[in-house]
């Protein structure tokens, strides 16, 4: 796939499967997935846990090898060009961890060695990446001693010391408080810009996937969704009502078979009923269970966001793969 004309995508997947062999039948965990990311986009993969988001990357970097179908980055092909990839790649694994007992700028020194980066280079990118994430203040701060956004930000940092073109984050800010979360994500967007970065993420968190130019969603292996956030969340069905009822659960099972709901998803004490007319099934809704004395309080029709739409497209997906089977 490598060619002397720069390539018009920075990372591709064509009908990329990966087949992982097990005592019992062999366990499909990327199920020709297809996408292309263009040069500067942020590209996020979200899905639940199992969905086979780490193992494209994986397959992507060439750290497995992939079963059928193809794969590129930056026209190098995951298989057979893997050192070249490993030049122009920044990669945050899921389970990534710093050497606790080096300090940060030893760290920074420490990855820069790895990847090769010449002394004269490295006096100019360390301190400048370390402005960067915030990071200055705190070079003779042990990595252990440092708190969860602050290793996040240093491991960001530490992937960019030899001045990749692509980055790849597998769920890089999980278990890191919202503040935390946001400040690197504020980082990354920072990164991406001032250094042309082409970024590919996945995380379990929808207000991440709304940051991302597309996002594509998996399930069982299988892409079933890869658009803008705009896009993924026009394709939730007919218009959203929200509201909270009392009792809850008698609630939940009378609206659930009525006439024109769509959907119903819960979020809380709140439902979050789809319906094909806002107006009609609004009226029809408090006035069939207020006959059942059930208390209705806050329905207003609202757009839905991300999360809404990942558990509509999931559960699709799911109810399409049962009548299947």
């Amino acid at each position: 796939m490598n060619s002397a004309n720069p390539p018009s995508y920075a990372i591709i997947a064509q009908d990329l499967v990966k087949v992982f062999k097990t005592r019992s039948s062999p366990l499909t965990a990327v199920n020709k997935v297809s996408f292309e990311i263009a040069p500067g986009e942020t590209f996020g993969l979200i899905g639940p846990d199992g969905a086979g988001k780490t193992t494209t990357l994986r397959v992507l970097l060439g750290l497995l090898r992939r079963s059928a179908g193809s794969s590129a980055i930056l026209g190098h092909d995951s298989m057979h060009d893997t050192f070249a990839i490993r030049e122009k790649v920044g990669y945050i694994a899921q389970q990534f961890s710093l050497p606790a007992d080096l300090t940060v700028i030893e760290n920074m020194r420490f990855f820069a060695r790895v990847h090769s980066v010449p002394i004269e280079e490295q006096k100019k990118r360390i301190p400048e990446l370390l402005a960067l994430a915030g990071l200055e203040n705190f070079t003779t701060r042990l990595a252990g001693k440092l708190s969860g956004g602050m290793k996040k930000k240093l491991a960001l940092a530490c992937s960019l010391v030899h001045a990749p073109q692509v980055v790849v984050l597998d769920e890089p800010t999980l278990g890191v408080d919202p503040v935390s979360r946001r400040e690197f994500w504020t980082l990354l967007g920072n990164l991406r810009v001032e250094k042309g970065l082409t970024v590919l993420v996945s995380t379990p968190y929808m207000d991440e996937a709304e940051r991302c130019n597309r996002v594509g969603l998996i399930f069982n292996g299988r892409l079933i969704a890869c658009d803008t956030p705009a896009g993924i969340k026009r394709r939730t069905p007919g218009s959203m009502l929200e509201f909270s009822p009392q009792p809850f659960v008698a609630a939940r099972d009378l609206v659930a078979v009525m006439e024109g709901v769509l959907e119903l998803q819960t979020y809380g004490v709140m439902l979050h009923v789809f319906v094909d007319e806002p107006e009609q099934r609004r009226r029809q809704i408090e006035a069939d269970l207020a006959a059942h004395s059930i208390q209705v309080s806050g329905m207003r029709l609202i757009q839905p966001r991300m999360e809404e739409a990942f558990i509509s497209l999931v559960k699709r997906q799911a109810a399409s793969v049962q009548e299947e089977a």
